[in-house]
């Protein structure tokens, strides 16, 4: 392949081949031949120009990617499919080529056109606007597509081309950003709901298993769903039973129960327990791809401050068709009735607020922080309450164990240790790992010697162990679901050496036999960025955790806060939040287990951790890409001064445009004039609606914005 450098600094690296190398699937198909060398972790193309930028790890391996690019023919050039990426960042590239073009355009048509052929361009374009006010007025809508409609109609009939044309390019950037604001959220959203599974377990006919990638199955085959799965076909349950979380597809927080016979659905994932399902819909079939599809069609995807923007841009209307009408029966003057008619407070209230937003979303993707619509940003602006999971997210959930004590004389220690290792290696959790490794550590080997092991969802695990019932898991569930007895011999050794600990309490046979002492200690910068966000503005924040008290109590004042919960379960994390909202307040859930989705899903607004489990990402709607708490602070920064950023454009828009008004009755200025002044501002005030809000709290802008202006790909 033949190939010329651009761009060669640090692990970023553009070469192009000329405008023919490839049509825009084979750079797809490129991209994906790129990406399968482990050190490259992202690959852009350009038809356009035959460009390929490639990030990769480690300088070097720079002359491996240069051994890879000689060595493609153009066998190599096969059709391939968009990333999720890679289609985000073309939406941008357009959205840049479309202004591009219309400042071009209008550059040179300024300078090199006629001014009779300007003149015949500027009535063409103004129709659009004229028939669609003359439709809002057929309809008895006093709007701003009529107002807009009347002022471009107005300079026209007075010869004021120029005004005219200026107004109409600044309401097409307009219509561009907002159709851009939409493809944006749009392509978030389709991200966040895309199924990213390499490969399936398919169940042959003899009920062996075999590992196979997904985009070999077929309608018909029976694939096995793991606890914790995404479920990633629809289909039917032909053995097994599971609750799975729907909340991607309902909404529903609460998980469901599927047994044979049940349809499951992609994008859906099972909390608890094992199913089979029979393969009946695959890829674009799935009702997954279809409610993407549906996206396409949605128009609930504003921010809630764009479509204040534009209710109170069309609430103004009527009192600048007013002030227009009183300036001429007191005048008598159509000069100064035009004036006023010109200045447009909504052309500029429609421009700034899309273009805050889409430049607050733009800084969290350059922190590492995907957010799925600017809605969200504002949710977390005004948010007043803040609730934390504990393990996982205040803490780094690398728990140890620090004591194991055995409750009886029957069992040793290290009788214990080796069974709760022997039940807990089977699940990937925090807490279970801890055990094993502890087990690994002491040197005491286990084997397996119990049943099918059944995982409650933060409860715990039954089994049956050398014949006998073994139940290993929280207080909760031991002496409320199981009806564990206990002494109060056990009660008083408990409460004197458990003390700070979070406890995992196992029971053989109905009997108390062994406690877990488990220490999770929490983030370094854990108490500062709580006292942080609360000197930001939110004012309770609230801990949950399935811990035993006392190792809820030490955490909460390790981290400095006055209020938790302790030994919660997942249905009460939900209702929890539902009682915060109940009384008045705004809700952000943080947390990144399976036991938190139902929280999350009922949150005003939830965030999901970097190492989150699958389901929390999808129900979540803002994810931390990065495994740093302070992004939690540089998040609020960002959508507070996003909100600070439109308010202060609203301020600064009505003291330029009413100044206009004022000097347009006066006669002052003529409405050539008045246009040019208000044209300007309103490009200003755009201008500094892209201004980064973080400034030098933002470490990535300098570099990134140099990048992207020096050398976009």
């Amino acid at each position: 392949m033949k190939y010329q450098v651009m761009y060669d600094k640090g692990t970023r690296l553009r070469v192009r081949s000329g405008q023919w190398a490839f049509t825009k699937e084979e750079g797809y198909g490129l991209a994906s031949l790129l990406l399968e060398n482990d050190f490259i972790h992202e690959v852009y193309t350009s038809h356009r120009n035959g460009s390929i930028l490639i990030y990769y790890d480690d300088v070097e391996n720079k002359q491996k990617i240069f051994n890879i690019l000689n060595s493609i023919t153009m066998d190599d050039l096969v059709e391939g499919e968009a990333s999720q990426l890679q289609i985000s960042r073309e939406i941008t590239d357009d959205f840049i080529l479309k202004l591009t073009k219309m400042f071009t355009y209008r550059l040179l048509g300024r300078i090199f056109l006629p001014i009779r052929i300007k003149n015949i361009l500027t009535i063409m374009r103004a129709t659009k606007y004229i028939w669609e006010g003359l439709d809002s007025l057929t309809s008895f809508r006093i709007d701003v597509a009529l107002l807009d409609g009347a002022a471009v109609a107005g300079a026209l009939y007075m010869r004021d081309f120029a005004p005219a044309s200026s107004m109409m390019f600044l309401l097409s950037i307009s219509d561009a950003l907002e159709d851009y604001t939409v493809q944006k959220a749009k392509s978030t959203l389709k991200d966040s709901l895309a199924l990213n599974i390499d490969t399936v377990w398919v169940v042959g006919e003899d009920g062996t298993e075999e590992q196979r990638p997904a985009l070999e199955v077929k309608k018909g085959d029976k694939i096995k769903i793991h606890m914790g799965d995404v479920i990633p076909v629809d289909g039917k349950v032909v053995d097994g039973d599971a609750m799975v979380n729907e909340a991607s597809m309902t909404g529903e927080p609460l998980a469901v129960h599927k047994s044979s016979g049940k349809t499951v659905h992609a994008g859906t994932v099972l909390e608890e327990g094992n199913i089979v399902v029979e393969v009946f819909s695959i890829n674009k079939e799935t009702r997954l791809n279809k409610i993407i599809d549906l996206i396409e069609n949605s128009e609930d995807l504003k921010a809630d401050a764009q479509s204040k923007a534009e209710k109170l841009a069309d609430s103004i209307v009527p009192y600048s068709f007013l002030a227009t009408a009183i300036t001429y029966l007191i005048t008598r003057n159509p000069v100064k009735a035009l004036s006023v008619l010109m200045v447009d407070f909504s052309c500029a209230i429609k421009l700034t607020t899309p273009l805050s937003i889409i430049s607050a979303m733009r800084e969290a993707s350059d922190n590492r922080m995907m957010v799925k619509g600017g809605k969200f940003l504002e949710k977390y602006a005004t948010a007043d309450t803040i609730v934390f999971d504990k393990t996982g997210t205040l803490t780094n959930a690398s728990p140890k164990v620090v004591h194991v004590f055995p409750m009886t004389k029957k069992y040793t220690r290290e009788e214990i240790l080796r069974m709760a290792a022997c039940i807990e290696e089977h699940f990937a959790h925090s807490i279970a790992t801890a055990i094993v490794k502890q087990a690994e550590e002491e040197g005491i080997k286990h084997e397996e010697d119990h049943s099918e092991v059944e995982y409650i969802v933060a409860h715990g695990i039954a089994t049956t162990y050398d014949g006998k019932r073994v139940v290993i898991g929280s207080r909760h569930f031991l002496f409320d679901d199981e009806g564990i007895k206990i002494n109060k011999t056990q009660e008083k050794k408990i409460k004197k050496e458990v003390k700070e600990h979070s406890v995992v309490y196992m029971a053989i046979d109905g009997k108390l036999q062994g406690l877990i002492c488990i220490d999770d200690p929490v983030r370094e910068e854990a108490k500062y960025v709580i006292e942080e966000l609360k000197s930001l503005g939110i004012e309770n924040v609230i801990m949950l955790t399935g811990d035993s008290e006392s190792g809820a109590k030490s955490s909460a004042e390790a981290l400095g806060i006055t209020e938790y919960r302790s030994q919660v379960l997942p249905e009460d994390k939900s209702r929890i939040v539902e009682e915060l909202k109940a009384e008045g307040k705004t809700v952000i859930m943080v947390g990144d287990g399976i036991n938190d989705s139902p929280a999350l899903a009922a949150a005003d607004v939830s965030v999901s951790m970097k190492n989150s489990s699958d389901i929390a990402r999808e129900v979540a709607d803002i994810s931390l890409l990065s495994d740093d708490l302070n992004d939690l602070i540089t998040l609020r920064k960002l959508s507070t001064g996003m909100f600070d950023k439109i308010n202060t454009n609203y301020r600064r828009i009505v003291a330029v445009n009413g100044t206009l008004l004022v000097l347009g009755v006066l006669g002052v200025i003529q409405p050539s004039t008045s246009s040019m002044i208000h044209n300007l501002s309103t490009m200003l005030f755009g201008a500094l609606s892209t201004k980064s809000v973080l400034g030098d709290d933002n470490p990535n802008e300098i570099k990134v914005e140099a990048i992207e202006v020096t050398d976009a790909a």
